[in-house]
Parts: C-alpha cells; structure tokens; sequence
C-alpha cells in the first residue's frame, strides 16, 4: 500500500500522542480504517523505535540506572508478584524488553562483581529461566512478552516474517520461469553485499530494465529507506545494475523517485513483467 508524504505525516503524527501498546495500535486501525493493518503494523513499530532512539541515553546515564534498579528491588520487595519492571517501563516511556535488559545487568553486576557478557544478557532475555533469581526471571518475562516493538520475542516474529516473504517471492519468480541465483548462492559465490535475488537474464518492469530484486517485509519510510539506499541499494546497483525494491508493507510514494538512475520501488510482486523471451516472440 503506497501512501502519499502528507498521509505519512498523519500517521506518524497520530502516534506522537499516544502510548506504544497494543490499546494504541486499535485506536490507530480506528482512527484509519482505509489503511491495511500491516501498513499501520510497520508503521507503529518504526515511529516507536525512532522515539526510542532518541531517548535511549537518557535512560543510560548512571543515575538512571541505579534509580530503575532501586525502584526494582523497592516494588518487588512490596509485591514481588506485580508486574513492577513493566509499569516502571511504561512510565518512564521505555521499551519493557529494554528496561528488563538495564536491571538485568545491573543485577549481574552486582552478584558477580563484574560486567556480564552481552552473550550472557541476550541468552538470559531469550529463555529468562537461566536467570538465578526467580523474581527477576519473572519480571523479565513479563517485559519481553508486553513488548511489542523490541525484545527476542519480536526479533525472531521479524525474522520469521521476513524469511516467509523472501519464500513468497521465490515461488513467484519460479511461477514466472525466471531463472535466479538467491542470496546463498551468491554468498557462496564470495560476494559479500547481495540482494535477495539476482535475475540471470534481466526482465523490464514498467519500462525499466531489472538485474536484481531485494525483498522489504516492512514499511518504506524516510529514514529506513535512506539508510537502506546508503547501505544497500547503491552497493547493489553499482554491482549489479538497476534493480526492484519490494516493500510488502507499502512506502511513502514520493520516495520512488530514482527510477531513472535504477532503483524502482514496488509494494506488491510486479504483474507486467516483460522477459527477453516476450520482446523477442513480439519482434
């Protein structure tokens, strides 16, 4: 689903006011029911992490950790049942799976003496019965499965989903009989930067001619779309030529505007796909 900038900045801006829970994300499918869900998803997850971004220092500073670790032991010490990292989270308008993460390391710290690895971090958020306090296992369980925009749970969804889109377009570049060479292939090839999918025999789409296909199971917005052109688009198209970028979850309309140099921008599996063989039985 393409939206225009001025349809974007509605959204985005609907979302500056209200929580980042899953209550928000029904009042958001209310307030813009022409839009697809998982559009408004993408949308509600992105805006979330930027807001994130730009206050996760603040939640760092030494003070802030040892006063989220003080409020921790205090309210577990009162009702070590309630969900007391969770709500600390939401009211200071922190990512739960964030907030669990400080208290974790500081907790770790203190038992062990020392820093703990993020190794040991990320495996004890991933299955929390490693960790060796049990009200603490517990109140980091209750942050990763509250969280719906950061966390392991939410990492491997993301990956899950992503992987389930690059199937979807393998079958239909088979259904079309184009011949490919996939990521894997290519990694084992030596190339390091790849996209999803090169076509070895280009295809015209719309006009423009296409070598390579990346697949996108997200929302094509400002930001991400800059920072995938710098760190991949342009890596792809100086290798391999021009190239078709699917956003299955839609984009801001106004970002397609490098058609001409090579990069076009679709939200759906193109249906005009003219192949060599086609030109070739017109002529």
């Amino acid at each position: 689903m393409k939206l225009s900038k001025a349809q974007y900045d509605e959204i985005a801006q609907f979302l500056g006011h209200v929580q980042p829970t899953r209550q928000s994300l029904r009042k958001l499918k209310e307030r813009f029911p022409s839009q697809s869900q998982s559009t408004l998803l993408s949308i509600f997850s992105q805006e979330y992490q930027k807001q994130i971004k730009r206050t996760h220092a603040k939640h760092h500073t030494a003070e802030a950790i040892e006063t989220y670790y003080q409020r921790y032991l205090s309210g577990v010490m009162k009702n070590a049942a309630a969900p007391v990292l969770l709500e600390l989270a939401n009211e200071v308008d922190f990512a739960p799976s964030l907030m669990a993460r400080i208290v974790l390391e500081r907790f770790l710290q203190e038992q062990e003496g020392t820093i703990p690895s993020k190794t040991l971090i990320n495996s004890m958020l991933r299955d929390p019965s490693q960790i060796p306090d049990g009200v603490l296992a517990n109140q980091v369980y209750q942050c990763t499965v509250n969280d719906c925009c950061y966390g392991p749970l939410v990492d491997c969804i993301k990956h899950a989903i992503g992987h389930e889109h690059e199937v979807l377009l393998r079958e239909m570049l088979l259904e079309k009989n184009l011949s490919f060479l996939a990521e894997e292939q290519l990694r084992a090839k030596g190339y390091d930067k790849t996209p999803d999918f090169i076509l070895e025999v280009p295809v015209a789409v719309e006009g423009h001619i296409i070598h390579w296909i990346e697949s996108k199971a997200s929302f094509g917005d400002e930001c991400s779309h800059q920072a995938y052109l710098n760190d991949q688009f342009w890596s792809y198209w100086n290798r391999f030529g021009p190239g078709l970028v699917i956003y299955w979850y839609g984009f801001i309309e106004e970002l397609d505007c490098h058609r001409e140099r090579g990069i076009l921008l679709k939200d759906c599996f193109p249906t005009d796909i003219v192949t060599l063989r086609h030109s070739m039985a017109q002529h």
